[in-house]
């Protein structure tokens, strides 16, 4: 069997097929630096609040446990008052005069205490209520994360199998990731309240 020449061309020497949709790899390029870019705009203000609630947290802890202690001591005195009045109740008028200068002292001792004790529990619920209010802001950024990692996912797809419904479909979890990212750097009050339960 005779074979022409013309007949072998390589196909390595065939021009390459145009692609069906030339926007796409562009587009899907361009998002995905933008989407990256914004990614890390929000980590680096996602490690401040991960700080901050950190040593909220460790001030929480550190205000009940002096709270308790405040407790115990103001507990103590209260005993001791309580012992030096039955003591003093035995004695005769002469000589209540110690007992009357020790339990002035103890109830003095009790009343600070108790103060303390009120001041460091204030302390401990605003501690709470600042661990509390960076937590909704950093449950922001953990959605937005969430989704943004989402939207890329598909947008690879979209490049790889050049369907453009699949650029568009990446563009909706994009979109709501965006849009968790801003709120938590701005401080927007926007919080799915139902699906951050659900993923915790």
């Amino acid at each position: 069997m005779d074979i022409n020449p013309l007949d072998s061309v390589d196909a390595a020497d065939a021009p390459p097929a145009k692609p069906r949709h030339p926007w796409l790899n562009p587009a899907v390029a361009i998002t995905v630096a933008l989407l990256a870019t914004f990614m890390g705009i929000c980590k680096v203000k996602d490690d401040n609040i991960v700080q901050g609630m950190q040593q909220a947290q460790a001030d929480k802890i550190d205000h009940w446990a002096f709270y308790q202690a405040r407790n115990v001591r103001e507990e103590v005195a209260k005993a001791t008052l309580v012992q030096l009045r039955l003591a003093a109740a035995d004695r005769p008028e002469g000589k209540r005069a110690g007992y009357d200068e020790a339990i002035a002292q103890y109830e003095k001792l009790a009343k600070e205490q108790s103060e303390k004790k009120e001041e460091l529990r204030k302390q401990a619920l605003a501690d709470q209520a600042t661990y509390d209010a960076l937590n909704f802001r950093d449950d922001q950024f953990d959605l937005s994360d969430a989704l943004l990692a989402i939207a890329i996912s598909l947008l690879a797809i979209a490049s790889l199998t050049q369907m453009p419904w699949l650029y568009l479909l990446a563009l909706v979890p994009a979109g709501f990731g965006v849009l968790m990212g801003l709120a938590g750097l701005t401080g927007l009050a926007v919080h799915p309240t139902a699906l951050i339960k659900l993923l915790s």
